[in-house]
Order: C-alpha cells, then structure tokens, then sequence
C-alpha cells in the first residue's frame, strides 16, 4: 500500500512532463507555448563595437543600435562591469522587430558642454519605437554638476538657460523601462513625452536635495502610463505631470528630497493645459518642499480634473496638499489675470501624517475659476514643531466624509 501510494503521485508527475510545459487536458490537445531561451536569442553586445582604447563611446552605440534595430536582433546588450562614456545620442525606430536594450554597465555623459552644441536639450534620446524595452541594472549618470554650477537659480548673476535632459522617450509605444538607476542628471532625469502606453518600475533615481531643475520623472503628453515601486530623491519634483497627458498612474512611490508629486505647472504664458484621470496611490514621501500639489499659473485655460491622492504617508513634509492656482515662478511678480485652468473633481483620500509648516492643508484657487468638486476623507496631518497643523482654503468648493484635521474653517 505505502509503495502504490508512492508510485501514483510519481506517474502522474511524469505523464504531466511529456504534455506541454507540465499541463494536460485530455478534452484538447495543447500547445507549446513559444519561448525564448537565452541561447535562442539574438543578441547584439555594444562592446563588439568598440575600438581598442577608445574613451568616446558614442559611434560605438551609434554602430550597435543600427545594427540590432535594422536587423530583427532582440537584445541590444550594455554589459555589467563596463563604463560608457556618451555624447548627446538619438536611439530612433522604427526597427525591424520588438527590441530590449539591456543596460547592466554604467553610461556616464560627455562634460564638454561644446558637446551640446547642436541640442541643449537632450542627452540620450529614444525616439518612434514600438514595443521596446529598457531594463538592466545599470546607471545612467549625467555628470550634471557642470551644469547645475551654471544655473541661474544658483548662481543669479547668470543668465538662464536650459540644460539637458538625461533620459528621454519620445513618441514611443508599448513602452516598459525598468530597473535602472538615473543619477545627477544635467536637469531632468527621465522624461515620457508623447508616449502611449507605457509601465516604468523598480526605477531609481537620485540628485543632490540643491540641484536644480532635477524632476525625477517627467510625464508630458503622455497617455496611459504608470510608474511604480520607484525611489526618487532629487532637487525638484519627483514626478511631475503636464499639459496632454491622460490616465496616469503612479503607484508605490517613495519621494524625497525633493519637491514632491506635482500636477503642473500648468497654464504658463496664456497657455491650454489638460490633465485628467490622475491616481497617486501608496506613496512615501518624506522631507519633501510639496506632497502631492497641483500648481497653475494666472492666465491659462483648460483643465486639471479627475485627480485621485490616496493611501499617501507624509514624514516633515513642508506643504502636504497643496493647489497653488496662483503659481509664479519667476523673479518679477505675475499680474493678477482673471482666466485660469480650471481644477475640478479632486479626492485626497487617507493621507496621514507631519508637516513641517503650521498650513498642512492649503487649497489656494482662483477667485475667477474656483475649484470644484474637492473632497477631503480620511485626513490627519500634524505638526512637527507643536503638534498641531492648520488649513487654508480659498475659492475651493469643498465638502468632507471620514475624520478630516485640520479643517478648513
């Protein structure tokens, strides 16, 4: 008996290995599932590109990507243990077939900023692909200090100009970038720029808290994109989301430094804006300027709307919910305009914990466009200095459900 009950378990394990990958349904006949062994792939390593004792490695990537994009190849490999050294570079599709570049070594950017003649804008560039991916361990490191110590905002005498971004994405999509470290980025780390589709996780990203303009991930014109279980600690906001940009989720965070989670700015020099169908969920964010904050400036149009904060813990965070529709990031005053973005339909929803300005809660609309449809459940900010936080509401159209403190008078 004990040997039956032995052997039974046992044939039947074997008969499942001689089915398709281990399942058997006696009613159909299976199917092999396609798949590709590391072996079967076919790969293209940037280091075959390489020529003996070169220290510019950009006509090496140049030479590997045409190769791996125009010849159906399905991985485009930066390997562990190696740094690159790039110059400003465009990555652009179409390929030939869906493409990984997998980026295990370090790319560290050209500090000559004569590099940058041509685009000041931009570092690495990816550009009209279609079901690409990046992902690896590996760092992409901007040498940004060059360009910080060049910034009006910290030296004023200085003229302002723009620096480039690390890491952008251009009307790409099926997108998935994963994995990665961006670190020091010249200004902006990461951005997604008239993408559709896109899921980007297990991202890190890191700046000194002084560096300037250093948005972590940058979302503009984008539809259908989350980010999550990312950490980014920067110089400015660690996600920020702009003008045409819809159904955005960004989930599993932990921010800080930095200037928090920002919708905007919006609506700078009379502009339309529209951002809608927003979620922040489960983020961490700590020692931050802002938490989760929506800024527009005086005079735009358009909207910000169907915006969800929720599941969100906050540790010394300076303005933890914050509308600023009197946004002016400049060194003259703004005028007072009567037109503006308009903020409607916005839920913050069990958001907990110290703030490190007595105003944990200010809500700062437009007189002429007041915001409309805001909801405050489940809230409990304190203070970190007396325990105690208040809130300021202005031109809001507000109600309340749950325990909310502080409360707007």
């Amino acid at each position: 008996m004990f040997l039956r009950r032995l052997l039974v378990p046992l044939v039947i394990i074997l008969l499942s290995f001689s089915t398709c990958n281990g399942l058997r349904n006696p009613s159909r006949p299976c199917r092999q599932r396609a798949s590709h062994t590391p072996s079967s792939l076919k790969m293209v390593d940037v280091e075959a590109f390489k020529g003996k004792g070169e220290s510019d490695d950009t006509e090496a990537f140049e030479r590997a990507w045409n190769k791996a994009c125009s010849s159906g190849a399905d991985v485009l490999v930066v390997p562990n243990k190696r740094v690159y050294h790039l110059k400003p570079i465009v990555f652009s599709g179409p390929c030939k077939s869906d493409l990984t570049m997998k980026i295990d070594g370090t790319i560290e950017a050209s500090t000559d900023p004569s590099d940058y003649k041509e685009d000041e804008r931009h570092w690495i560039r990816f550009e009209n692909l279609q079901n690409f991916k990046v992902e690896g361990r590996g760092t992409i490191n901007g040498n940004g200090q060059i360009w910080w110590a060049k910034s009006c905002k910290v030296n004023k005498n200085l003229p302002c100009r723009e620096a480039p971004t690390a890491l952008t994405f251009l009307e790409c999509n099926n997108l998935m970038v994963s994995g990665i470290t961006s670190k020091d980025a010249q200004q902006m780390h990461i951005i997604f720029q008239k993408c559709v589709n896109v899921r980007a996780f297990n991202l890190k990203v890191t700046a000194p808290e002084r560096s300037p303009n250093t948005d972590g991930i940058h979302v503009t014109a984008t539809q259908n994109i989350q980010i999550s279980n990312s950490v980014v600690g920067t110089g400015d906001d660690c996600v920020s989301i702009v003008s045409g940009s819809k159904n955005v989720q960004v989930l599993d965070l932990t921010c800080g430094p930095g200037h928090g989670i920002s919708i905007g700015s919006l609506g700078k020099g009379q502009s339309g804006a529209f951002v809608s169908d927003v979620l922040v969920n489960r983020a961490k964010l700590s020692g931050t300027t802002n938490g989760v904050r929506i800024k527009t400036w005086q005079g735009g149009s358009g909207y910000a709307k169907n915006i969800r904060f929720e599941n969100i813990a906050m540790h010394n965070v300076e303005n933890p919910l914050i509308i600023d529709q009197h946004y002016c990031d400049q060194e003259k005053p703004c005028r007072d305009q009567a037109s503006a973005v308009q903020v409607e339909n916005v839920v913050y929803q069990n958001i907990t914990g110290t703030s490190a300005s007595e105003t944990a809660i200010r809500l700062d609309c437009s007189r002429g466009h007041p915001c409309q449809g805001i909801l405050l459940q489940d809230i409990d900010l304190v203070g970190t200095s007396h325990g105690h936080a208040q809130a300021s509401c202005v031109s809001a159209s507000l109600s309340r459900r749950g325990r909310v403190s502080p409360s707007c008078p």
